[in-house]
């Protein structure tokens, strides 16, 4: 994986759940979240690994709440918030669900307590987010993927970067084998309370979880 990372420095990963889910579907594979972490542990001293995504308020089953569960039992700090419906100028009804404020927030916050940021993202917003940590003497590092057709990473935002992370390069180190048997959102769900341990026997499948 191409990118500069030191053993010794603080790190903390920010995913756009949304906007990574969308990048690694279009580069045609499942990301396996246990993975992805064991990557950046290895990288540096991970501080905190975000993940950040909107909640369809109204439903009584979330198919992407088996997700949710999984990987805040297993590392993952969650920021949820129900998504807000409404109906535009054309009288279309629309739901918006955008994460990007909290998401600004925490890494500002966080900021003092980091060496290297890992935006999760390939938003053109955030490039006065990265400018700003900057600022404060921090490295930010951009995961996203030009490689889809368009690509994924606004140009602003990847020139903003102290460093461009190419996700389908990241993918042989993150992605979900193809040999292994996705979890079914019944089972997925489950959750083994054996030894008073509260944790998804295995990770869902993204692409279970979600609907296109």
């Amino acid at each position: 994986m191409k990118g500069n990372f030191y053993e010794n420095e603080r790190v903390a990963l920010f995913i756009d759940g949304a906007n990574l889910y969308s990048a690694a579907r279009a580069l045609g594979f499942d990301i396996d979240y246990r993975r992805l972490l064991k990557v950046f542990r290895e990288k540096g001293r991970l501080v905190r690994a975000y993940y950040y995504t909107a909640l369809v308020e109204d439903q009584e089953y979330s198919p992407i709440r088996p997700l949710i569960d999984w990987l805040d039992y297993n590392g993952y700090t969650m920021v949820t918030k129900p998504t807000k419906e409404f109906t535009d100028a054309m009288g279309r009804r629309k739901i918006k669900g955008n994460m990007d404020i909290e998401l600004a927030i925490d890494v500002l916050e966080m900021a003092e307590h980091l060496d290297h940021v890992i935006l999760f993202s390939g938003d053109g917003d955030f490039r006065r987010l990265v400018e700003a940590v900057q600022r404060r003497g921090l490295r930010v590092s951009v995961v996203s993927t030009i490689k889809s057709a368009p690509p994924m990473v606004a140009d602003e935002l990847r020139r903003q970067a102290d460093d461009f992370v190419e996700l389908s390069e990241l993918a042989p180190l993150i992605a979900r084998s193809p040999s292994e048997r996705p979890a079914r959102p019944a089972v997925a769900a489950t959750l083994n309370e054996r030894d008073g341990d509260r944790e998804l026997d295995e990770a869902p499948s993204e692409s279970l979880m979600r609907s296109a």
